[in-house]
C-alpha cells in the first residue's frame, strides 16, 4: 500500500475487490533492497475468483465501448499516480534498471490507451449485415448481422521478463478487457509486490468507474496446481500466456483436455535467426555486429526477440564478421538476471551448445549466481542441420554464428528452422535476388520478417504481430501484441431476422 508516496506490500491477493490474505506464505527474492512475504495462491482462491469473473462478465461483457474504454483510460492514470513507487519496487525485485521500468511503465499505459481508441472506433468488431431478400428465387435469404462478441472470463500468467507491459495489466489483459472479457491473473513469483501495486492501480479504477469488482482478480505466487485449477476452471473461456516452452505447453495440453477445451494463446519464445547476406556483410559487417552485440545483451539478453543466431556464408568477411562481434563483447559486463532459476537455466544452455558436436567457442566468459556474462559461439550449416539441439532458445545473453557453404546450404538452413517470432534479413540493393529466394521460406517461419535491423523492440500498433508458428506460439493465426491481439478474446455471432432492439450495443 502507498503511504507518503512510499509502497510496502501488504502480501495479499485481490478476489473480486477483497484483499485476501492466505495461511501459507512465500518471501519474494529481490535483486537488491528488501524481501516482503506474500500469500500462496490456492485452487480454492481461484473458484473465488473465477465464479466473481462469471458474474462481472454479465455486466460487462455487455458495456458499452465508452465506458470500456473510459476504464482503460483509469487504469493507465492510476499506474501513473503511482508511477515511483512502481519503478522502485520494480528495480528492486527484478534487477532491471530504472530507465528500462519507466519505458515499460510507459508501453504498459500506452497500450491501454491503444486498446481504449481501438475500440472506440469499432472497426474490431468486423459488423457485416446480408440484408433479407424475401422475393428470390429459387429460395428467400433471412436477415443476417454478424458482430465479434466477448468470450467471458480469461486467465492470464504473468511473465517473468516483463514485470509490467506483459503481466498483470499487460498487453493480455489490456486486450482482454476490451474485448469485455474479466481477467483473472496469476501473478509471476519474480515479482509480486510489482504485481501487487499494479493490482491496486487496477482496483481503484474499477472504484472509480463503477465497474463491477469481479472484472479483476490477481493471485499470487502458487504451486502448479494454482496454475492448473485456473486453467481448467470451468467457468475460464481462454487463456494468455508468455513463458517457457516447457511450461506453455504443459497448459496447452491441459486446455486441450478439458471436457470442453478452450484456446490457450502462448507465447513460447524462439532463437530469431538473421540471415547476413553477401553485400550487406562486405559493406557493413563490422556495423552489423556492434548492432548485434547491442541487441544480444540489451536486458542481458532476457527478451523472447533476442537474435540468438545470425548465418552467414563462409567467407573472409565473415571471419571480419565474427571478429568484430568478439571484439564488440567483450567489454559487456555481468548484468543481473531476473531471478536465480533463470541464470541457472541460462548456464545450463550455454553448456548445452559448447557440448554439441563441431561447435567452436570464440568467446567466452565467467557468470555466477544470478549474473550472466554474453557468449559466443560458431558452428557449421551442416552441424546445424545435423543437431536439433542448437535450434534451441538459450534464454540469455549468447550468440551462435551459424557458418554456411554457399546460399544453397543457407536455404537449407532456413529450411530447417522451426517456427520463430522473428526472422531478419541485413542485405543491400545487390542482395535483392538471394533475399527474394529466401523470403517465401522466412515468411512461413515467423510471425514477423525485418529487414537491416534488430528484433528487440516490439512496437505496439496495429500493424504489429508478436507470435508465429509452434513453438513461437501455441495459435499461429494470432498475436501478443498490437491491436489485433483483441480478437483472441473475441468470437463472431449471427444474428438472422432479430430485431434490432434485441441486438448488443456493439451492433450500432
Amino acid at each position: 500500500m502507498l503511504d507518503d508516496g512510499k509502497f510496502t506490500p501488504h502480501g495479499r491477493h485481490l478476489i473480486a475487490g477483497d484483499w485476501v490474505a492466505g495461511a501459507e506464505t512465500f518471501t519474494s527474492a529481490p535483486a537488491h533492497g528488501p524481501s516482503h512475504d506474500f500469500s500462496v495462491g490456492t485452487p480454492d482462491l481461484v473458484d473465488r475468483a473465477a465464479k466473481a469473473a462469471e458474474e462481472a462478465f454479465w455486466s460487462y461483457g455487455s458495456s458499452s465501448r465508452d465506458d470500456r474504454a473510459a476504464f482503460l483510460h483509469a487504469i493507465a492514470d492510476e499506474i501513473e499516480a503511482r508511477a515511483e513507487a512502481t519503478t522502485e519496487i520494480g528495480t528492486q525485485e527484478t534487477g532491471l534498471p530504472e530507465a528500462r521500468l519507466q519505458g515499460e511503465r510507459g508501453r504498459t499505459t500506452g497500450q491501454l490507451r491503444l486498446f481504449a481508441d481501438h475500440i472506440g472506433k469499432g472497426d474490431y468488431l468486423d459488423r457485416r449485415h446480408d440484408i433479407a431478400l424475401p422475393d428470390r428465387a429459387p429460395l428467400p435469404r433471412p436477415d443476417l448481422k454478424m458482430v465479434q462478441r466477448p468470450i467471458g472470463p480469461v486467465a492470464v500468467f504473468g511473465a517473468s521478463n516483463f514485470p509490467l507491459a506483459f503481466s498483470t495489466a499487460g498487453g493480455d489483459t489490456a486486450s482482454a478487457l476490451a474485448a469485455g472479457c474479466p481477467v483473472v491473473v496469476k501473478g509471476h513469483s519474480a515479482h509480486p509486490g510489482t504485481g501487487e501495486i499494479v493490482a491496486e492501480a487496477i482496483h481503484a479504477a474499477i472504484g472509480k468507474c463503477g465497474v463491477h469488482p469481479g472484472v479483476f482478480s490477481l493471485i499470487q505466487g502458487g504451486k502448479r496446481d494454482v496454475g492448473q485449477a485456473l486453467v481448467q476452471h470451468p467457468l475460464i473461456r481462454a487463456v494468455g500466456f508468455t513463458g517457457s516452452l516447457a511450461g506453455g505447453r504443459a497448459l496447452f495440453d491441459l486446455c486441450a483436455a478439458r471436457p470442453d477445451p478452450i484456446p490457450f494463446f502462448g507465447e513460447l519464445g524462439s532463437v530469431n535467426p538473421m540471415f547476413l547476406l553477401p553485400a550487406a556483410l562486405a559493406a557493413r559487417g563490422a556495423d552489423i555486429a556492434s548492432g548485434w552485440a547491442g541487441s544480444l545483451t540489451m536486458g542481458a539478453g532476457q527478451f523472447c526477440t533476442n537474435p540468438g543466431i545470425a548465418v552467414v556464408i563462409d567467407s573472409p568477411d565473415a571471419d571480419a564478421f565474427i571478429e568484430a562481434t568478439t571484439a564488440a563483447l567483450e567489454p559487456m559486463g555481468a548484468q543481473t538476471m531476473l531471478t536465480d532459476g533463470i541464470a541457472t537455466a541460462y548456464r545450463a544452455g550455454r553448456d548445452r551448445v559448447a557440448g554439441t558436436a563441431g561447435v567452436q567457442e570464440v568467446l567466452t566468459s565467467v557468470c555466477d549466481l544470478r549474473n550472466a556474462t554474453p557468449y559466443l559461439f560458431a558452428t557449421t550449416g551442416a552441424e546445424w542441420l545435423a543437431n536439433e539441439v542448437l535450434g534451441e532458445e538459450v534464454f540469455g545473453p549468447l550468440g551462435l554464428i551459424v557458418r554456411v557453404a554457399d546460399m544453397d546450404e543457407m536455404l537449407k538452413v532456413a529450411h530447417s528452422l522451426q517456427g520463430q517470432l522473428t526472422c531478419t534479413l541485413h542485405m543491400d540493393d545487390a542482395d535483392t535476388a538471394v533475399a527474394q529466394t529466401l523470403m517465401p521460406i522466412l515468411e512461413r517461419k515467423a510471425g514477423r520478417v525485418l529487414a537491416n535491423g534488430f528484433p528487440t523492440g516490439v512496437e505496439v500498433c496495429d500493424a504489429m504481430v508478436h507470435g508465429g508458428p509452434y513453438p513461437a506460439s501455441t495459435n499461429f493465426g494470432h498475436t501478443s501484441v498490437g491491436t489485433l491481439a483483441i480478437r483472441r478474446f473475441l468470437r463472431p455471432v449471427c444474428y438472422q431476422n432479430i430485431p434490432d432492439a434485441l441486438m448488443p450495443g456493439d451492433w450500432k
